[in-house]
């Protein structure tokens, strides 16, 4: 017979979810990196998620020699970027003669797992893409296009107008070689700060390969146990990313970089429900949350790689 209501949520929850979850986080290498470096974050609630910037120094300092006159003018070196929530949602819906034809509790077993893989893939290429959206989709979360740029607002500030809210782009160099990757690479470096991680195509990845003589074609055994193809550079792991833009290659320092989550809508089923005027169940998997960065100057791209 078919399942009720209450058995389907009971078997989406046991055999569904937990999966579902687990292949969102495997299946994007820098999500992936994300929660595994402890920069997946649960937020409770508020109407946005601020993160607070140091922005100046002090012009109230220097050097003094006895009973010198100290300054004492506070000046304004403090302030917050805010982000604002941006929420996800997968269907799964079973019509009620899809039920009654797929008659015995393996048969339905089985129509659901197909379902929630069609929502499970729908989720992983929307997550992914979000965390490189360059803002054109404004519900979306913010990603690493519109972070790591020149000329967006990010957070509520303008980075036209405050350079030091700028990223590194290149967008000059169209052929790949190790001195435009060191360029970029020095210009996201202040002193111990540097990038912890290159994201890129296939295409692009391919051309960082070619560089390398054989000996030098290291790779980062923890990214490689996720069952993610990486080279090395400085240091970072050179990682492809499927839902990298073509001819992009990101430098990303993961210590500024935060992935918000709302702990009640965390890749959350909600269940079952039944409309009253349609023979179908319909249920949900939803995310909220929001990407931020605390330093966007200690990140950079390349986002013309052609030859």
């Amino acid at each position: 017979m078919s399942l009720s209501i209450a058995q389907l949520d009971s078997v989406t929850h046991r055999y569904i979810m937990p999966k579902m979850f687990d292949n969102i986080f495997d299946s994007n290498p820098f999500l992936q990196r994300i929660m595994k470096g402890g920069a997946y974050k649960s937020q409770d609630g508020g109407t946005s998620i601020q993160i607070p910037l140091n922005y100046a120094q002090t012009t109230s300092a220097g050097w003094y020699s006895g009973a010198d006159t100290l300054q004492t003018t506070d000046n304004e070196n403090i302030t917050n970027a805010v982000y604002q929530w941006a929420s996800f949602y997968s269907n799964i819906s079973l019509t009620e003669d899809d039920k009654l034809k797929n008659s015995g509790s393996s048969a339905v077993l089985n129509l659901l797992k197909q379902k929630s893989m069609i929502a499970e893939k729908t989720a992983k290429d929307n997550i992914g893409e979000g965390l490189y959206s360059d803002g054109s989709n404004a519900k979306s979360i913010v990603g690493l296009t519109d972070i790591i740029a020149i000329d967006q607002t990010v957070g509520g500030i303008s980075q036209a107008d405050n350079s030091w809210w700028q990223g590194n782009v290149d967008s000059a160099t169209t052929t790949l070689t190790m001195a435009a990757m060191q360029a970029l690479w020095e210009d996201c470096s202040i002193d111990n700060e540097q990038p912890t991680v290159a994201l890129t195509t296939r295409s692009v990845f391919n051309k960082y390969y070619g560089l390398l003589q054989p000996q030098q074609r290291f790779t980062d055994s923890d990214t490689a146990k996720g069952g993610f193809q990486n080279l090395m550079f400085n240091g970072a792991p050179v990682i492809v990313d499927s839902h990298i833009a073509s001819g992009r290659m990101n430098f990303v320092n993961e210590k500024h970089i935060h992935l918000f989550y709302h702990p009640k809508q965390n890749f959350t089923f909600g269940g079952f429900q039944k409309p009253v005027n349609q023979e179908v169940s319909v249920g949900r998997v939803k995310w909220m949350g929001a990407l931020g960065s605390s330093n966007n100057r200690l990140h950079g791209v390349l986002t013309a790689i052609t030859a």
